[in-house]
């Protein structure tokens, strides 16, 4: 039975990304081990001024209407947040944001975030106990915070989701986290699988073995948990889903671009998650708070600038983003696997280590003995 996910547009990604983050500032409160902003306490004088933001946004509409998600450092040390937000509100984007957990997010903010048409808020929780959670944040307090503000988001019917960065301090704990997220009443937990970038480094990461068994329990999530779940930096993701159908019903399946088609419908993958398989560079593009375009915030590298360059074109033709875009230049065993259209792999893990952005993941333990056809 070939489904497609319900509520979502099937977008062709070589001319629009269906995901563009957009880091306001690297101003933040907190000191987290794996910060791939490498965040300070200060604003940066070359962050973008509302015009220019904008002019970006007008741009950025030539591509339709791409979620986007006001990320930093916290956006919440912008005193024009709100002006940002309502640039988005009145271009008709879906517009979420990722807050620190610190005291500068209030209630009275919360409220005014809903009221100005914000769609979604991303609360970052990394354990399930405060101990755990604040020593990875480095700041004391860092837990109690963030819960006050997933109570403030229920209060105000301000949707929520939960984020989860998980490494070697955590990943004994996903089953705890699991039920904390249902008992929170978030609508989607997305994990993220460790990049070495920015304070992140190799040692923080899992083995391939440990991601395979976090992602069978997120696949078994996907099919009776009451939240959907979503895996960021890990796209093999998808082949975990794919696999776990073709075993649950004795049928074979297509590991073509297509395969996706053949997942259950009641899989929870997420109202606003992308039909494709969102990879770096493919339906995603990175915004720095001095305007650097890049393929994501984990792939670091700059292709324009939206001060003097238009995204669309960016997006669209720059041979960074067009080479990401093309999986029969993938290279190793991302290179032969049956599962490179649909997946591809990561490749910001691929560039942090190895430096080159088509070599192949090595968090996925998937090793295929069929060429890709």
């Amino acid at each position: 039975m070939n489904t497609r996910i319900a509520g979502v547009p099937k977008l062709d990604f070589d001319r629009s990304p269906f995901l563009v983050l957009w880091e306001l500032t690297r101003a933040c409160g907190l000191k987290c081990r794996h910060c791939r902003a490498v965040a300070v306490k200060e604003r940066d004088r070359e962050e973008l001024e509302v015009s220019e933001a904008a002019r970006f946004l007008d741009d950025l509409s030539g591509m339709g209407r791409p979620l986007i998600v006001l990320t930093g450092g916290d956006p919440v040390q912008r005193p024009d947040l709100l002006d940002i937000v309502d640039l988005c509100r009145e271009r008709g984007f879906a517009t979420a944001m990722t807050p620190s957990g610190t005291p500068s997010v209030t209630e009275h903010v919360i409220e005014q975030l809903k009221s100005r048409g914000l769609t979604r808020l991303a609360i970052s929780l990394d354990a399930p106990d405060r101990m755990t959670h604040d020593y990875f944040r480095g700041v004391e307090g860092s837990f109690d915070w963030s819960m006050s503000i997933i109570s403030w988001a229920r209060k105000h019917h301000l949707p929520f989701q939960i984020n989860t960065a998980i490494s070697t301090l955590n990943v004994d704990l996903f089953d705890e986290m699991a039920t904390l997220v249902e008992h929170l009443g978030a609508v989607l937990w997305s994990v993220f699988f460790l990049v070495p970038v920015g304070r992140a480094s190799e040692d923080m990461q899992i083995t391939p073995i440990q991601a395979e068994r976090v992602m069978i329990g997120m696949a078994e999530l996907a099919s009776s948990g009451k939240f959907d779940v979503k895996s960021t930096a890990a796209p093999q993701f998808r082949r975990v889903l794919l696999q776990r159908r073709a075993k649950d019903s004795s049928v074979a399946f297509r590991a073509g671009a297509g395969g996706l088609n053949q997942l259950d419908h009641k899989l929870k993958l997420g109202r606003l998650r992308s039909y494709g398989s969102v990879n770096d560079g493919r339906g995603l593009i990175f915004v720095s708070h001095r305007g650097e375009i890049m393929p994501s915030g984990f792939l670091p590298l700059v292709a324009g600038n939206v001060r003097e360059d238009s995204v669309t074109d960016i997006y669209r033709n720059h041979p960074l983003f067009k080479t990401l875009r093309d999986p029969d230049l993938l290279q190793g065993k991302c290179g032969i696997c049956r599962y490179k259209r649909l997946c591809g792999g990561s490749r910001a893990r691929a560039y942090g280590r190895y430096g080159d952005y088509m070599a192949e993941d090595p968090l996925c333990v998937f090793k295929d003995r069929i060429p890709a056809q």
